[in-house]
């Protein structure tokens, strides 16, 4: 037998066409900024799926656009409730003000169906059953508002004054009472103060019989301005902004409460608000009694106080906790839903935050949780079993896991797999918990647990139902390699997590361009056991260009404990900065990183450690990108300031070893400073005083700001923000 030869030139297209072939096999999709910046045009397909959900009693309800349904929480078969078609119709909004999703539907009545809506102006209850609009509450133009279930009042803030709508039985139309006049910029009503520090995120408390109002009132008229410019108007517009700088003169802050049944309100009568921080109010389950957590202005004296709701008159001290270097209060109190008698209160006293119960006189006090790991989260409460639901990190520093909580006897149950970084939700009377979570290579799964059936079979295992499983969306693509891993701190003691991203197509004989990311402050972290490892998707951007990445949560980050964050304490920067180059000592001595081609990065915190490590180690770091950088401590606001570093009266040597003013001289690398014009945060005379000093010793750093922007860039502006730094570091450090 023979075999016949192919021509010399179909065997070559032949070979030609093999090639192809495995080359479209083998081929990878690269990521565009677009891919992965939160204000690029594919970032929404880029990101896992996720499901809407919110819970109506103890039903799960998935939101969808264009519809709402239940979900079997054993096998996940949805049932729909409403359609977006048929809130339409019952809503009766005008063409401007309909609804179109339905992602933020609340179900705030266990067994009615009753569905809470909102939209760009209003608020509305509907009974889609009794096909029926309820009320309809006006939120336009509104600096502040929240709706009570209890009584169906809706609390909101216009003009600076606060008004109060209640709805009329009648018809769907409400009543609104106005019960300040005297509102300002300077006279603030029912908003956040202090800052949003101390946990602060709003300043309207409803109380549980929804009868009664707690509100906040900040006198800020002896605050400085600061001198804000919109440049946007035909010739710009002075817009000042109430700034109180650390050892400045800081606002005043009282409670007031307003009574529905009376319309009377009333100030609790706390004293002198001059210097003192009024924080985490919680009310008595009765609604008689107001608790505030009061602290000094040195932060280092906290008071756990209550008010009588109706006459404003103080009751009792019912805690107080000191420290040398600061108490901070995050939390409110939560009463036990099957005994009013007796609370939980989180603390940081022995040296990690855990739970205590208390009862409501203040005595009894017995700790619920101990460890070397903290409690990141009261999630709530199952009520069948008295146990309290909480997050924390008990498995693994950079881990946050679900735990049971038994109020008897504190023994803890393990709620979900014991891997990854979790969060919680729980139905109304804490049967069921929404668990949403991921790994390192796992991109989102959300389990379903039934609580009851969790506690009692915990030695045979918990028993989840497996609601979603996310696919990588990011299947195609380039990747870079993800690792974790620790090494000591400047100390020699103490462990310090880090993620290193390595570039795409990895060879370990070469030597690659690496860039340091660092935050490196208080209640903040960069490496846990999310997916990627918690990594930022702009380190993959820089991973695909050929750089290496290297991210290092130093002393002074959070969910370590008191100690590791109050290392830095009254020298910001300084510890931080220490164990930053125990990372660059690591790097080192890998033989595929390039000793001369290292760069940093960072943003707010991040970028004053920025410059701090670009100053202080000049011959280390080649190239630098500082955003929003904090120069000079005496410039940052007074609650935060004066926590980590006391005033710049009383710690005039911290303040002087930390500002970044008298190291402008010893730039050398090339440094890019980048700022919103128009930050409220830090204010843009901290990186102007630092070029100032630069000009002065003639140092060159560069300089480009965004102009209208606050503190971090909005929208599509951040793809143009991020394009910006990936040039920088292309330009001078690759």
């Amino acid at each position: 037998m023979t075999t016949k030869i192919k021509p010399l030139a179909q065997r070559i297209a032949l070979l030609v066409l093999a090639m192809i072939t495995v080359c479209t096999m083998n081929a990878q999709m690269e990521f565009t900024l677009e891919d992965l910046n939160y204000g690029g045009t594919n970032y929404r397909n880029m990101v896992p799926e996720n499901r809407y959900t919110t819970w109506w009693g103890d039903e799960l309800v998935r939101l969808e656009q264009d519809h709402c349904a239940t979900a079997n929480k054993h096998n996940g078969k949805e049932t729909q409730l409403i359609s977006l078609d048929d809130i339409c119709q019952l809503t009766q909004s005008d063409e401007h003000n309909q609804m179109r999703h339905l992602y933020n539907a609340e179900f705030p009545y266990p067994g009615q169906s009753i569905v809470k809506l909102i939209n760009g102006k209003e608020l509305m209850l509907v009974d889609w059953k009794q096909k029926k609009l309820l009320a309809k509450y006006n939120r336009d133009q509104m600096q502040a508002e929240e709706w009570c279930p209890a009584s169906r009042a809706f609390a909101f803030v216009r003009n600076h004054n606060l008004f109060v709508a209640t709805p009329n039985n009648q018809h769907p139309t409400t009543n609104t009472q106005q019960i300040t006049t005297d509102g300002s910029r300077e006279m603030v009503y029912g908003q956040s103060v202090h800052r949003d520090e101390f946990g602060i995120t709003k300043g309207l408390f409803w109380s549980p019989d929804g009868m009664k109002l707690a509100f906040y009132r900040m006198d800020q008229s002896m605050v400085t301005d600061y001198p804000q410019v919109d440049i946007f108007n035909r010739e710009a517009t002075y817009e000042p902004d109430k700034y109180p700088m650390a050892g400045e003169t800081s606002h005043k802050v009282t409670v007031g409460v307003y009574d529905l049944s009376s319309g009377n309100t009333i100030y609790l009568q706390a004293g002198d608000p001059t210097d003192r921080y009024f924080t985490n109010i919680a009310w008595s389950p009765d609604s008689r009694t107001v608790y505030i957590q009061e602290l000094n202005r040195d932060q280092n004296d906290m008071r756990l106080v209550s008010y009588d709701a109706l006459t404003g008159m103080k009751k009792s001290e019912i805690y107080r906790e000191q420290h040398d270097k600061y108490v901070e209060p995050l939390h409110p109190i939560v009463f036990l839903p099957w005994d009013n008698s007796r609370f939980i209160l989180q603390s940081q006293r022995d040296g990690f935050n855990h739970l205590y119960l208390m009862n409501a006189d203040g005595s009894g006090m017995r700790q619920l949780t101990s460890g070397r790991w903290v409690v990141m989260d009261l999630v709530g409460f199952n009520k069948k079993q008295k146990s309290v639901i909480i997050l924390s990190n008990e498995q693994s520093p950079i881990q946050a896991n679900l735990f049971a909580v038994s109020i008897a006897n504190g023994k803890r149950t393990l709620l979900d797999n014991g891997r990854g970084y979790h969060s919680g939700s729980l139905s109304a009377d804490g049967n069921y918990l929404l668990d949403t979570y991921s790994e390192p290579d796992v991109p989102r799964k959300i389990d379903i647990t039934d609580l009851t059936l969790a506690v009692k079979s915990s030695k045979s295992g918990v028993q989840r139902f497996n609601y979603l499983t996310a696919a990588d969306p990011w299947q195609g693509y380039n990747v870079p390699e993800f690792s974790c891993g620790t090494l000591k701190a400047a100390d020699g003691v103490t462990d310090l997590y880090y993620r290193m991203v390595k570039p795409v197509g990895f060879d370990p004989q070469k030597k690659y361009p690496t860039v340091i990311y660092v935050y490196g402050g208080p209640h903040a972290h960069n490496v846990d056991a999310r997916w990627h490892y918690c990594s930022r998707s702009w380190e993959t951007y820089m991973a695909q260009k050929g750089y290496l990445l290297f991210i290092l949560d130093n002393r002074g980050s959070e969910h370590r404990g008191r100690d590791f964050e109050q290392a830095t304490f009254r020298q910001l920067g300084q510890i931080e900065m220490q164990d930053q180059m125990k990372g660059v000592e690591f790097l080192r001595s890998l033989p595929y990183v390039d000793k001369d081609r290292m760069g940093v990065h960072g943003w707010s915190f991040g970028g004053f450690m920025t410059i701090s490590l670009m100053t202080n180690y000049p011959d280390v770091f080649k190239v630098g990108v500082a955003g929003g950088p904090v120069i000079d401590w005496k410039w940052y606001e007074v609650m935060y300031g004066e926590r980590y570093m006391d005033t710049p009266q009383t710690n005039a040597e911290g303040y002087e070893k930390t500002s970044l003013l008298t190291k402008a001289k010893d730039l050398k690398g090339k440094l890019q400073i980048i700022t919103g014009y128009n930050d409220p945060t830090v204010v843009p005379q901290h990186c102007l005083s630092f070029i100032a000093e630069c000009i002065k010793a003639g140092t060159q750093p560069d300089f480009f700001v965004y102009p209208g922007e606050p503190h971090n860039m909005r929208g599509h502006q951040s793809v143009h923000l991020h394009e910006r730094i990936t040039q920088y570091f292309e330009d001078y450090l690759k």
